[in-house]
C-alpha cells in the first residue's frame, strides 16, 4: 500500500514535474482535485481508477473529512494511490493532513513537489515577486482561515514592504483591500490574475483604492491570485529596465 502526493503545478499541464508524470504512470488509483488539468489523466494507465474529489467554494464534491478515509480505502483495495493536487500539495493544499492520516493507517507515503501557483502564476503574468530596489521578500497568505476569517498574518504583511500574494481570497477582496488601506497602502499597486498559466489567463492591474472597481468592470473572478506590492505595477518593459541597471548578480 502506498500514497504518493503529486503537485500538478499551477494549471498548464506542461508544468508538472517529470517525476510527477512517472508517478501517474505507475498509479493504480488517481484521486484528483478541481484545479488539476484533466489532460494530466492521459498519463495514467488505461486500467487505473480515476476519482474526482474536487473542492471549490460553493460546490463541494467531496469534503476533506471524506477524502482522508477514501485514500486509505483505495490504498488498501488497489495498492498505489496518487493524490494529484493543484500547485504544490504542501502550500495550502492540506497535503500534510492526508499524509499523516495515511501513515496512521500503515500506508507508505511519498511527496513529489509541484510548482506552487503562488509564485508561478505571477511569473507567468510578468510579475517578479522580488527584484532589487523594489521588493526584498514576499508573503504567501490564504484569503480565508479554517474559521472563515481573514488571517491575522494579513495585517502584519500589510505593514511590511514585502510583496503579498493572497490565495483563495477573491470572495473577501473588499475586506483584504480594507486591511491594506488601513495600513496607508491605498496607492499600492495590485494585480489579480485569473486562470494563471492557461490559454485564457487574464490579468487586471490597479491600486488598493480602485481594484474593486476594476474587477467589477472586467468581470474577472475565481480561480485567481491577488498580488499586492510595488512589483504588481511593473510592466515587462519596466522590469527589463531594472534588470539592465542591476547587472550584478545577487
Amino acid at each position: 500500500m502506498k500514497l504518493t502526493l503529486v503537485g500538478a503545478g499551477p494549471g498548464d499541464p506542461d508544468l508538472i514535474t517529470v517525476k510527477g508524470i512517472k508517478a501517474l504512470q505507475q498509479a493504480d488509483v488517481v484521486m484528483y482535485d478541481a484545479l488539476v488539468h484533466t489532460d494530466l489523466l492521459d498519463y495514467c494507465r488505461p486500467d487505473a481508477l480515476k476519482v474526482y474529489v474536487g473542492k471549490r467554494r460553493g460546490a463541494y464534491s467531496c469534503m476533506q473529512e471524506d477524502i482522508n478515509p477514501l485514500i486509505v480505502h483505495y490504498a488498501q483495495q488497489y495498492g498505489h494511490v496518487v493524490r494529484l493536487k493543484g500547485g504544490d500539495s504542501f502550500v495550502f493544499g492540506r497535503g500534510f493532513e492526508e499524509i499523516e492520516f495515511a501513515r496512521q493507517h500503515g500506508i507508505d507515503t511519498q511527496v513529489i513537489p509541484g510548482l506552487s501557483s503562488s509564485y508561478a502564476v505571477p511569473a507567468s503574468a510578468g510579475i517578479p515577486l522580488t527584484t532589487r530596489g523594489v521588493s526584498e521578500s514576499f508573503w504567501v497568505i490564504t484569503g480565508t482561515t479554517k474559521a472563515g476569517q481573514l488571517s491575522n498574518d494579513l495585517h502584519l504583511a500589510a505593514q511590511s514592504t514585502a510583496t503579498v500574494v493572497i490565495l483563495m481570497g477573491m470572495h473577501k477582496l473588499a475586506d483584504i483591500m480594507a486591511v491594506f488601506a488601513g495600513s496607508g497602502k491605498s496607492e499600492t499597486p495590485v494585480a489579480i490574475i485569473q486562470n494563471g498559466t492557461l490559454a485564457d489567463q487574464q490579468k487586471v492591474v490597479g491600486r488598493v483604492q480602485d481594484i474593486l472597481e476594476k474587477v467589477n468592470e472586467s468581470g474577472i473572478g475565481n480561480p485567481a491570485i491577488i498580488v499586492v506590492g510595488e512589483v504588481a505595477g511593473l510592466s515587462l518593459t519596466e522590469l527589463q529596465t531594472i534588470q539592465s541597471v542591476n547587472q550584478v548578480p545577487y
